[in-house]
């Protein structure tokens, strides 16, 4: 089975639809599909429910699709740094689910293990549990959390072999290998595709199992979030 596809655009084609639940790597802008992104963007796609710690920035990553007003919902932790975002929230031209961060890591975890759903002390008592079953556990309540298993998962590895395994760099790895486990189909972004065989087994981060397509992206722009430096005197 090849996996590798030819670009960003080819790897999308006949998998992407209106009105998916998506989840996409990354964190802030460390570790994000930018080509994938970019891509999606340009299929035109929409009313998406888009699993992400974030959304990016405005007009960079999934702030791109934001402007566009190709996400219906975004399933998120942080909400910072983008007015789009903010605007269509407070204008009610976006639904946001509010997740602690660990919770979302843990709901995306479990949709990759089969688990459909966990009890968390997280959001006890706050708006993230309103609506949700409670439960008592040797005197103290919990919270169940549902699993998520999104249609599509784009994510963002360092290097990869032909069969889809998988190296993250550094802290780039953070919610991509959850997000590539969760999904149904799994697209992939590297920076360097290699023969099987040439990945030492014990460096693979994740095995090519949960890889289903692809991309090579060689000179991503890695974006620096907020970049700060020593004044002189």
């Amino acid at each position: 089975m090849n996996k590798v596809y030819p670009s960003a655009q080819a790897a999308l084609d006949g998998v992407v639809a209106s009105g998916q639940m998506m989840a996409v790597g990354g964190f802030g802008l460390c570790g994000i599909p930018e080509a994938l992104i970019d891509a999606l963007r340009d299929t035109g796609v929409k009313d998406l429910t888009v699993i992400s710690n974030n959304a990016g920035v405005d007009g960079f990553g999934l702030g791109k699709l934001l402007e566009t007003h190709q996400i219906k919902k975004m399933i998120s932790s942080y909400v910072g740094e983008n007015k789009e975002f903010a605007r269509q929230f407070l204008e009610k031209e976006l639904e946001l689910e509010f997740t602690p961060q660990g919770t979302l890591a843990e709901k995306l975890r479990a949709g990759g293990a089969g688990i459909p759903a966990f009890f968390t002390k997280t959001g006890v008592g706050t708006v993230v549990a309103d609506g949700k079953e409670l439960r008592e556990f040797d005197g103290e309540t919990y919270v169940m959390e549902r699993s998520l298993v999104p249609d599509v998962s784009l994510v963002k590895a360092w290097r990869a072999d032909k069969s889809g395994n998988l190296q993250f760099r550094l802290t780039a790895r953070n919610f991509n290998p959850a997000v590539a486990m969760a999904g149904k189909l799994c697209i992939v972004e590297v920076e360097e595709i290699v023969d099987i065989g040439a990945l030492d087994p014990d460096a693979v981060h994740l095995p090519g199992v949960y890889v289903h397509r692809l991309v090579l992206n060689a000179t991503p722009e890695k974006r620096i979030e907020k970049r700060t430096i020593t004044e002189t005197a």
